[in-house]
């Protein structure tokens, strides 16, 4: 039996719909769209209108407000009233969306809409709300890799999605098998961001029937919308939520309105609890109901990552401040719902006498206390003050790492002692599953040999312990180990890694270790000092120590901190590791919970880590970025085998630690050999695959070689690694002829500007084969970090982000070296902190392209139009017909073809450094 085609696919998905209650609409075109648009309009807010629909004069008006702005900027619109003034002078609120009763909009859905510009294009399923498309369907007959669809989204978005099409929010791509959403954007889309749907127990739910009939019924996909996107203002990004924090957010508010009883939601490190509790947070907050609603974070984690995240979702929500009295003022302030605050300045508000005559207020009153973090220790004692002062309150804790009876407080409590009941849980094993963290591939590398139980310090057999650990010639093997295998851990530095240990005065001694030998790393010292610390038998206080890590410090990035700027120094460390400016980190117990970093891979260990003190390390590594950071790497210099599988089998509720710890590096290199033999039956050697003649097999050629490198890639990752030609059965120089031919195809299918081709579709994942440190998006995060109000720390990163781009080897950014060194001399100088970097560049790229086109356009003596209309075209198709260019130009037939040529270059490298 042949595949279902997509014709057929499309048909059935339709009929589906309609079922679910859609009305069918035919809209053949642009025109078709902007009447059904208007007639729409009238119809859901036929009552405003009180029986008067628009006229020509107010549909154009009401058009010239919501028509041709950005995607971020259509989605507000899409949630706001607009103000038109009527015919007659009077002032009408006309609305697009129903935002509270989801069921009570419009639904229809239309297929194969053609847009028509200077290229035809046919888009396969649109659901329209109030006659607005919000939801894009593409699908790819079954066989083919639903990627395809994702790429052709990617196609249209660039040129094709004008106008009402901005009011696009969610897409959907499927081959009728696999099917999965994501958010429309202004910016780049990675495919890491599109999510399978699933049901409330995290089963996924990929089969297209299964999802058309959950997700996008009709109630279901207008809440999805309303309710569970989120717009960061800080990045102008939509953002949509994955299955599991809808679910936990609504079983949250649901116990909230419905019971006056607490709870906790238990989802793993790093699968996104900060947008869950915001989002939950924000819900409750609206409720007339409710008082006040606290989202409290332990002093410690309220960094400027936490208060960024926050702000991202609502400008100003976070309390920053040490001082308490500034939290009770907001507290007074009834035009506040929602407080971002510390556990610590809470605790002390309601035992405070000097606060009572506010805090007093709000005893009986309903109020939401949410804690992030809330498997912390320190949150018993509080917790209960807290709950005792406000005594009509509800407290609903998150936490990646609950404590049970195995691992529970000092106070003897677990986690369901103090919120009772576990609403939702996403555990780490199905966040692998679904691509939402990576796993981890951990080492446990020996450092002597002594048969005792490294993790009882009473079992040592009367053996000091600190004479163990911190001996020389231990500690020196430990160093000599990191440094000869960071380069390959950090994928040629290109990212970077937390060494946490036991003590302070062990990371001051591995600190001078490191400096005494020559190597090519930033290497980094924090810990918290003890103010009033013994210093007795010591050679040096521990602030001492620290006030010379911080100099070391100052020398390499050119800063100015010391340990009276501590908070700028942390804040300033957290930025550089999550840029992969510092190499290794050095910590004791700081950066290893609540600190998110995509750029972080590798965490070294020498010292005691279980339960959830293990897997929150462990989970610093595993942040899903791109396909060069495979897993999150974990090297162990103590025996900690027994306490990771008992912490991975205790909080993934399961027996079986195989789908959270990677293979091992002699099963890895069993999958590479196997690989290996699939590119040599398609291609017996690298000369081989200029023998390819059809499509078909190039095709075949690039996905076997891309699966074989992604499997170099994990093995590279593995100290034991050596590119030995008898284990790997390729002599390494084979594999790069293997690699040139690769990028050769990539090439020709570029190049290849008036084919359409079946390799066009396929990502070349050309950062398989090399890690570029200083790329665009690290340039660009050097530059969102600028501080524009320090005039002398921001002269010396703009120096420092100058040299960097000088010394690029990544190709996108060696394109846009004159640009950013423009932007940097000409814009920078004038920005503030309340200016968008990112808004600011891509203004001044903008002028920049027009001012190039403008300037290409008098030299070769063309209508400037006609250049744009090339440029578009390429951008859209990857097409340039040479042939209408070359007929446009009125010279000889020998200048014809030189100029034809000149312009062709023109348009692929000028698409190249501005897309």
């Amino acid at each position: 039996m042949g595949y279902q085609s997509e014709a057929q696919l499309e048909k059935n998905m339709i009929n589906q719909l309609v079922r679910q209650g859609y009305e069918q609409i035919q809209l053949p075109d642009y025109d078709a769209l902007l009447r059904n648009f208007r007639s729409q309009v009238n119809r859901f807010n036929q009552k405003k209108l009180e029986g008067k629909p628009l006229t020509d004069i107010e549909f154009n008006r009401l058009l010239n407000l919501v028509d041709g702005k950005s995607i971020f900027d259509s989605a507000k619109i899409l949630r706001d009233k607009q103000i038109i003034e009527r015919e007659d002078g009077s002032e009408l609120y006309i609305e697009l969306l129903n935002t509270r009763e989801w069921c009570k909009n419009l639904f229809q859905v239309t297929t194969q809409t053609t847009v028509t510009g200077t290229y035809t294009n046919r888009y396969d399923v649109t659901i329209l709300i109030n006659g607005l498309p919000v939801v894009q369907v593409e699908l790819k007959r079954r066989g083919l890799d639903f990627k395809e669809a994702f790429n052709q989204i990617q196609r249209y978005r660039k040129h094709s999605y004008k106008g009402l099409y901005r009011f696009l929010q969610i897409f959907v791509v499927t081959n009728g098998v696999d099917t999965k959403y994501f958010s429309n954007s202004d910016g780049d889309i990675l495919f890491g961001y599109t999510f399978f749907w699933s049901d409330v127990e995290n089963n996924i739910i990929t089969n297209l029937n299964e999802f058309t009939a959950s997700f996008l019924e009709k109630c279901h996909i207008a809440k999805m919308i309303a309710r569970y996107m989120v717009l960061n203002d800080t990045e102008k990004l939509l953002m949509v939520m994955r299955p599991y924090q809808v679910y936990a957010t609504e079983a949250l508010v649901q116990r909230a309105l419905e019971t006056k009883n607490s709870g906790f939601i238990w989802h793993t490190t790093g699968s996104g609890k900060t947008l869950t509790s915001f989002k939950a947070s924000q819900i409750l907050a609206n409720e007339p109901s409710i008082k006040k609603v606290f989202f409290l974070v332990d002093r410690k984690d309220l960094d400027s990552q936490t208060i960024a995240e926050f702000n991202k979702f609502e400008k100003g929500s976070v309390d920053r401040t040490e001082k308490t009295d500034l939290l009770v003022k907001q507290i007074e302030d009834v035009m506040k719902p929602f407080i971002v605050t510390t556990i610590q300045k809470m605790a002390n508000a309601v035992k405070n006498p000097r606060f009572a005559h506010i805090m007093d207020q709000y005893k009986g009153e309903r109020v939401i206390f949410i804690i992030d973090e809330c498997h912390r220790s320190q949150f018993g004692e509080m917790h209960t003050n807290i709950s005792r002062h406000f005594e009509n309150a509800q407290h609903f804790g998150f936490t990646g790492t609950p404590r049970f009876e195995e691992n529970k407080s000092q106070d003897g409590r677990t986690t369901a002692d103090l919120f009772e009941k576990c609403l939702h849980t996403y555990l780490i094993k199905e966040a692998i599953r679904d691509g939402n963290v990576l796993g981890f591939s951990v080492e446990h590398i020996r450092t002597f040999n002594v048969s005792v139980d490294e993790s009882d310090d009473t079992r040592v057999e009367a053996i000091n312990t600190d004479e163990v650990w911190m001996h020389d010639k231990r500690m020196q093997l430990v160093v000599n180990n990191i440094l000869d295998n960071h380069e390959r851990k950090s994928r040629s530095k290109g990212y970077t890694a937390i060494f946490t240990v036991q003590s302070i005065p062990m990371l001051i001694k591995y600190y001078e270790m490191f400096k005494q030998i020559e190597h090519p790393f930033k290497i980094a010292g924090i810990f918290s000092y003890g103010a009033n610390e013994e210093s007795e038998g010591k050679d040096e206080h521990s602030r001492d120590s620290l006030e010379r890590i911080i100099t070391d410090y100052n020398g390499i990035f050119d800063t100015n901190f010391t340990t009276d700027t501590y908070a700028s120094y942390f804040s300033d460390i957290s930025k550089r590791v999550k840029t992969a400016q510092i190499d290794i980190l050095l910590v004791v117990n700081m950066f290893l919970t609540g600190f998110d970093s995509r750029t972080l891979n590798t965490l070294y260990v020498d010292k005691n880590l279980k339960h959830h003190d293990l897997l929150q390390a462990f989970s610093r590594t595993n942040r899903v970025e791109k396909a060069t950071k495979p897993y999150g790497n974990v090297v162990c210099y103590r025996n900690l085998k027994d306490n990771t599988d008992e912490a991975l089998k205790l909080f993934s509720q399961t027996d079986s630690v195989d789908d959270i710890l990677m293979k091992s590096y002699v099963e890895y290199l069993a999958m590479f050999l196997a690989s290996l033999k699939k590119v040599r039956e398609i291609a017996a050697t690298p000369e081989a695959v200029d023998e390819l003649e059809r499509e078909e097999d190039q095709k075949a050629f690039v996905n076997a070689f891309k699966d074989m490198t992604k499997l170099l890639v994990r093995l590279k990752t593995f100290t034991e690694f050596e590119f030995d030609p008898e284990i790997l059965e390729i002599e390494s120089q084979t594999y790069e002829d293997y690699k040139s031919k690769y990028f050769k195809i990539a090439e020709q299918v570029k190049k290849d500007v008036e084919k359409v081709s079946i390799l066009q579709d396929i990502d070349f994942e050309l950062e398989l084969m090399h890690t570029d440190r200083i790329n665009v998006s690290y340039i660009m995060n050097l530059m969102r970090d600028l501080d524009f109000d320090n005039k002398e720390d921001l002269e010396n990163k703009l120096r420092f982000i100058e040299e960097e781009v000088g010394r690029a080897d990544n190709p996108e950014l060696r394109l846009k070296v004159d640009l950013i060194k423009g932007f940097l001399k000409r814009v920078v100088p004038d920005l503030t902190n309340e200016d968008s970097v990112d808004d600011a560049y891509n203004s001044y790229e903008e002028e920049m392209r027009e001012k190039e086109i403008h300037s290409f356009s008098e030299k070769m003596g063309m209508p400037e139009e006609d250049l744009k209309q090339y440029l578009e075209e390429y951008e859209y198709s990857n097409i340039i017909q040479q042939s209408v260019i070359s007929d446009s130009l009125k010279v000889g037939l020998i200048k014809k073809r030189k100029l034809a040529r000149q312009i062709t270059e023109f348009i692929m490298e000028h698409t190249e450094r501005y897309t």
